[in-house]
């Protein structure tokens, strides 16, 4: 009996590793969740998620998105991660990570986000009271809307803690996503910071200068938590941060990796990413030699312009493809370590 069985077994054991080696491509959709209140704009979603389908590339406006467009997905994805991108950005913008991520098993919400995008700047405007707290509302809505939706919610993995959701945000989305792992801004510490380190830190006090009411905020300068408990692992690329306070950050608890531009002068890294690094002993810090603050997005097919000069342009010598292959494999690799299967 056992000369018999154990070529099946061997067989059939190798059908099955065989199977499981099977590499999945990128799929991509587009959704429109509509927005808080009947006349509020709806948030665009771009979805990348693995499937079985060739993936093609398609150009889409300046970034390219290599990816099987509308194709079906697969039964089952290892969570849901979430892609919030910075000020004045768009959806696309990180399309070569979250295709990594896609291929590694998970479903990725890329936001677009409403009121603060390349179409859309309006946000920033109602003041930073309004601006640095719906954001990361808007992630919250997207996260609802997909756990209400049995195509997909039945297709994200659980555990015993519930549905195993991440997220990644750059610079203001860095931000967005680190208020949801439980960071608190005091508006107050933008005014100090920048009557004190303006000329050291111009860009992001150019910003906050043309906010109404930046220069004055108002009373109640900590905002209420934004904490979503359902965003239990996040990745920060050069975030927006000198505005939380280092209570609220030495209390997040959620798995964190956290890279810095070495020469970031978008956001100067000692003001933010190591004002993160300082209060956050558990973060990971990742500092990338001779990197502007772009370096962490795809090179669009055409120039545009930012306070920090052309999104594509790089220092002397930096190879931004190189970057982006390092992330492509690093981040996937967080997060199956931080939100392990069962």
């Amino acid at each position: 009996m056992r000369i018999v069985f154990r070529p099946i077994l061997l067989l059939a054991s190798g059908l099955l590793l065989s199977c499981q080696l099977v590499a999945a491509e990128a799929g991509w959709r587009q959704l429109r969740i509509p927005g808080a209140t009947p006349d509020a704009a709806p948030t665009v979603v771009a979805l990348y998620y693995p499937t079985q389908a060739t993936a093609r590339t398609t150009a889409m406006g300046p970034f390219t998105v290599q990816a099987a467009i509308q194709a079906p997905p697969e039964d089952k994805f290892k969570g849901l991660i979430l892609l919030s991108h910075g000020i004045g950005g768009t959806e696309l913008g990180h399309s070569s990570l979250a295709e990594a991520l896609a291929r590694d098993g998970y479903m990725v919400a890329a936001l677009r986000h409403p009121g603060d995008n390349w179409q859309d700047q309006s946000l920033l405007q109602k003041g930073p009271s309004v601006y640095f707290t719906e954001r990361p509302r808007q992630v919250s809505r997207v996260i609802d809307a997909l756990l209400q939706d049995p195509q997909w919610k039945d297709r994200i993995a659980s555990d015993a803690q519930g549905f195993r959701i991440g997220a990644v945000g750059h610079s203001a989305g860095g931000y967005t996503v680190l208020a949801l792992a439980g960071g608190q801004a005091d508006l107050s510490r933008i005014r100090t910071h920048c009557e004190a380190e303006r000329a050291a830190d111009p860009i992001f006090c150019g910003v906050s200068r043309n906010a109404p009411s930046a220069a004055t905020p108002p009373a109640a300068a900590v905002l209420p938590s934004l904490r979503d408990p359902r965003v239990r692992a996040i990745v920060l690329l050069a975030p927006a941060s000198v505005l939380f306070t280092a209570s609220s950050l030495a209390e997040i608890r959620v798995p964190t990796q956290l890279y810095e531009a070495e020469q970031d002068r978008f956001l100067v890294p000692r003001f933010h990413a190591e004002w993160i690094a300082q209060n956050m002993p558990s973060a990971q810090l990742h500092r990338i030699p001779n990197a502007w603050h772009f370096a962490f997005m795809d090179t669009p097919s055409t120039a545009i312009p930012t306070d920090d000069g052309d999104i594509r342009d790089d220092p002397p010598g930096f190879d931004r493809k190189a970057l982006l292959v390092r992330l492509g494999r690093e981040i996937p690799a967080f997060f199956d370590k931080a939100l392990p299967e069962p």
